[in-house]
């Protein structure tokens, strides 16, 4: 702890993001270059020596946050870095994307503002790849085994850098065209520029993984010759079943999944498409769903010059302060205004969608809903309170309900699913099939990018036993842990 006093004489700062009126005519990330630097090392001095460090609690990774944020506070970058990529294989990613149940829980939180993690773990690792310190890290030697990791996301990438590291002979198949998951065509630009992607997937390169795009195990690949070919396989597919919305209307044209909605603007920005074939440009836009991901389409709405954007939420609204059933060090359901908010838009909660309304040709115009209110834990109209709003796109940001099982994966490996429709796993996080493991989404359920770098991490060390009979790999979680973030 190098400054006691830290707590006490600063205040929390945050990034600060460019003007509203510049950043939605681009897709670059929303905040100010450089703007971290000049307030991040008295942001780091507010860690408190608090006696039993809470954020790493809070943190499914247990990021070593006390011990970073005195580096960064003595400005020792190298230090920082090294401390930080011992629990973290992708800071630059949680840093940029993670809600940062950290700070949650932050002892300092309980009667102040909490130490700003996120912007010291993102400002640590900017400044180790602007420093070199952040190299390639090949095995000393190899096993002679190999590994075939399925899906690229966090959870795949994390599993397969961590075998690969390890000496095992790694091979990451993507069904897209690039490598990424999620990462790549899920999360806009405007919140994570594709070159952090890009640079991690060069080192990892170095480091020996192998990578294999727009291959699809279970369509392009028989899941049973894999297993095969390899003698570990790790399913990292993810949760890539969307939530639907059964209600009349829903065949009509302009209503999409975010998922078909939100990659088509990421493959503009990669020079794939030159106009998104479904775009939000001088339409009246609707996004169901006040989450994480609803936040994205209306962003890229925006971007796109949509003549309005609405998005709807079946819950209440949230409060501005915690609920009694979510006390410290939980992490509590607040009021969140996102980067996407604050350029505009409207918000409505407590509201179910009753039908779409369309023209002659059958293109949505019009989305008709009710508010609602909870009566035992079930949404219930009131009524009276019908109406309509102008819609001529509407995105479905509803949420996940499981691994894809369309494409033969499950079927042709023989794998059991758990009562949610995830895969089903040990505490070693391995199936019911000897040699095949599961981490991620694709065994969790829907969930944060910490749990799926986390999930990535302990898998690894389960097939590196599975493989070698003894593993030195760390495990940050159990399957079934939950941790502090509800």
């Amino acid at each position: 702890m190098a400054d006691p006093k830290g707590f006490l004489t600063h205040e929390r700062e945050i990034a600060k993001t460019r003007p509203v009126e510049e950043r939605v005519k681009d897709w670059n990330e929303v905040y100010q270059p450089g703007s971290l630097l000049p307030i991040i090392s008295k942001q780091a001095s507010r860690c408190m020596d608090c006696g039993i460090p809470f954020c790493h609690n809070g943190c499914p990774l247990g990021n070593l946050i006390p011990e970073w944020n005195d580096y960064a506070y003595r400005e020792d970058w190298t230090e920082a870095s090294e401390r930080l990529h011992a629990t973290n294989n992708f800071p630059e990613f949680t840093g940029r994307l993670c809600p940062a149940p950290c700070e949650a829980a932050c002892v300092l939180g309980i009667n102040q503002p909490p130490v700003t993690i996120k912007n010291v773990e993102v400002s640590i690792i900017d400044k180790a790849w602007d420093n070199g310190d952040v190299t390639p890290q090949p095995p000393e030697r190899l096993s002679g085994k190999t590994v075939a990791v399925i899906g690229s996301g966090p959870a795949g990438l994390a599993a397969a850098q961590q075998l690969t590291r390890a000496g095992h002979t790694v091979a990451v198949y993507e069904r897209a065209d690039r490598i990424g998951g999620l990462l790549r065509y899920g999360i806009p630009e405007f919140k994570m520029e594709k070159r952090h992607i890009n640079r991690r997937i060069e080192q990892m390169r170095a480091e020996g993984t192998k990578f294999r795009t727009e291959v699809e195990i279970g369509r392009d690949i028989d899941a049973k010759k894999l297993r095969k070919r390899y003698d570990a396989v790790v399913i990292a597919a993810g949760a890539t079943t969307s939530r639907d919305l059964p209600v009349p209307g829903r065949e009509l044209n302009g209503i999409h999944f975010a998922m078909e909605y939100l990659p088509l603007a990421n493959k503009v920005q990669e020079g794939d498409l030159t106009v998104a074939p479904i775009t939000a440009e001088g339409k009246h836009v609707v996004v169901i769903g006040g989450g994480d991901t609803g936040a994205d389409c209306v962003g890229t709405a925006h971007r796109q010059g949509a003549a309005s954007v609405t998005q709807l939420e079946i819950m209440g609204k949230p409060g501005d302060e915690r609920n009694p059933n979510q006390p410290w060090p939980t992490f509590p359901m607040l009021y969140k205004v996102t980067s996407a908010h604050e350029e505009g838009g409207e918000r409505i909660y407590s509201v179910s969608t009753t039908h779409f309304e369309g023209d002659e040709d059958g293109n949505v115009q019009w989305l008709h809903l009710t508010e609602v209110e909870f009566k035992d834990g079930k949404p219930e109209p009131k009524p009276g309170t019908e109406r309509k709003l102008p819609a001529q796109l509407v995105t479905l940001a509803m949420g996940f309900t499981g691994t894809d099982q369309q494409n033969g994966l499950v079927e042709q490996f023989g794998l059991e699913l758990d009562a949610r429709g995830n895969v089903a796993r040990d505490g070693d996080f391995a199936t019911n099939v000897p040699g095949v493991f599961v981490a991620g989404d694709a065994g969790r359920g829907q969930s944060l990018i910490v749990w799926a770098i986390a999930e990535g991490r302990s898998a690894a060390r389960g097939v590196d036993r599975f493989l070698t009979g003894v593993s030195a790999l760390p495990a940050p979680i159990k399957p079934t842990d939950r941790a502090l973030t509800v």
